[in-house]
């Protein structure tokens, strides 16, 4: 859910100390002096707490070495930037996969470029795309994943019928599950959907650990509860 007093990863209370300490940001990894933390140890520096959620996906998907998409994905969607609905979340989640699967295959130079390239593609995605489109944000998110990965083009062969395909795979389940729209719903269906597909396609297997429970029921008006894949009472 989005932590509004207490510490933006976990929920927990803040601690503010008499003296000051070295603490790195959960997100930049950057040292600074500080005299607040969670009770978890969690600090997230000013300049961290104070970017937009493009700026923080890219920042935190660069650094992060974790090869768990979904685990990238649940620690920015606490963010307070990262809203319960909007067009952030068609960055996120190739985003999101990009830095787990260069990760996993150790290519840090890769990983920059096409993350940055990621951010430019899906700004041409619209916010409401699902609604007024009928194709998700989201699971485009997941095509312009694959077409990162493989260097597709509009003159590709396989590359570009990989790239559609995995839209396509995302788009029907996020279809099979029904509206309304719900932005985190469709964010974990896509990813989870690319994770499979990389596995059969590519050989490429990413860690997935759990099942995902969704934190932000109660922020969201249209929620489906019962009736959605990651409702948790």
């Amino acid at each position: 859910m989005e932590h509004k007093n207490n510490c933006l990863i976990c929920g927990e209370e803040l601690v503010y100390l008499n003296t000051s300490e070295k603490m790195k940001c959960f997100y930049c990894n950057d040292i600074y002096e500080s005299n607040v933390k969670c009770e978890e140890g969690h600090y997230v520096c000013d300049k961290c707490h104070s970017m937009t959620a493009r700026e923080i996906i890219k920042k935190y998907c660069l650094e992060t070495d974790s090869e768990e998409p979904i685990e990238i994905m649940l620690k920015l969607l606490r963010h307070p930037s990262i809203k319960m609905h909007g067009p952030e979340h068609h960055f996120l989640v190739p985003a999101v996969l990009l830095a787990a699967y260069y990760n996993k295959i150790g290519d840090k130079i890769n990983k920059e470029c096409k993350i940055i390239e990621a951010e430019k593609r899906s700004a041409q995605i619209l916010g409401g795309f699902c609604g007024f489109y009928g194709n998700c944000g989201a699971g485009v998110g997941t095509g312009i994943f694959i077409s990162l990965i493989t260097g597709a083009t509009p003159l590709s062969g396989k590359e570009w019928g990989l790239s559609n395909l995995m839209t396509s795979k995302s788009l029907r389940v996020i279809a099979e599950n029904g509206g309304p729209r719900c932005c985190k719903r469709n964010s974990y269906i896509s990813v989870l959907e690319a994770v499979r597909f990389i596995k059969e396609n590519m050989g490429v297997e990413l860690k997935i650990n759990g099942k995902i429970r969704c934190e932000y029921s109660k922020l969201n008006n249209e929620c489906k509860k019962e009736k959605c894949l990651f409702y948790s009472k």
